[in-house]
């Protein structure tokens, strides 16, 4: 991104992070890490805990917020969605984790999407190669709910035969990129889900059957 394409940094009009960073994030993380581990499983992240203090980006969900706090640094490139790159998501991240913003979904580590027809083509992320899969890009992804039961049935590892899900917002579309993309597996993006305080994780070895 050009420096003239750049949004300064105005302190007095930031909206603060994580209070405790450590714990908060650390906090996420175990929300995060269990959701991968259990893909479904809806979590919920806590008012006064992960969440406490944190006042996010208009427009974000505090789930996607903080979990992009927790995850990005400066060694991070993030992609934003365009409910998101012309407001002030990128400067307050920039502020609080140092990431750097890129244009092309292609580049990012990361990706934020703020709403369903905003979601890039699942085969336009940045899926890694052959030689290093594990450094595929994660997608932060907003929903307009995350229900269980009806919807997708999901299975894979860490799931307990299936489950049953529903991302609202989100149907054959998608799901025909998801099973694109699994022909090139263990290539492929990572998705959480969110929905205000609750996540999901979607990994890249989950079966979808729509």
């Amino acid at each position: 991104m050009s420096a003239a394409m750049t949004p300064s940094i105005k302190l007095k009009h930031l909206a603060p992070g994580f209070t405790d960073p450590a714990l908060q994030s650390q906090a996420v993380f175990r929300n995060a890490l269990h959701a991968l581990s259990h893909p479904g499983s809806v979590q919920t992240l806590s008012m006064n805990e992960a969440l406490h203090g944190m006042r996010p980006p208009e427009g974000a969900d505090p789930a996607a917020a903080a979990l992009l706090l927790a995850l990005l640094d400066q060694d991070c490139k993030l992609w934003l969605s365009p409910r998101f790159a012309h407001g002030d998501a990128l400067t307050w991240l920039r502020f609080h984790t140092g990431c750097v913003a890129v244009t092309e979904p292609e580049r990012a580590d990361f990706l934020w999407v703020g709403q369903a027809n905003e979601m890039p083509n699942l085969g336009q992320c940045g899926r890694a190669s052959a030689e290093y899969p594990d450094q595929g890009a994660t997608c932060v992804v907003q929903a307009h709910g995350l229900e269980t039961g009806g919807g997708w049935t999901l299975r894979g590892p860490g799931i307990d035969g299936a489950k049953a899900l529903q991302v609202v917002g989100f149907g054959d579309g998608f799901v025909a990129q998801w099973h694109a993309q699994q022909a090139h597996f263990p290539c492929g993006v990572d998705i959480f889900f969110t929905h205000e305080n609750t996540l999901l994780g979607l990994p890249r070895s989950t079966q979808i059957e729509a």
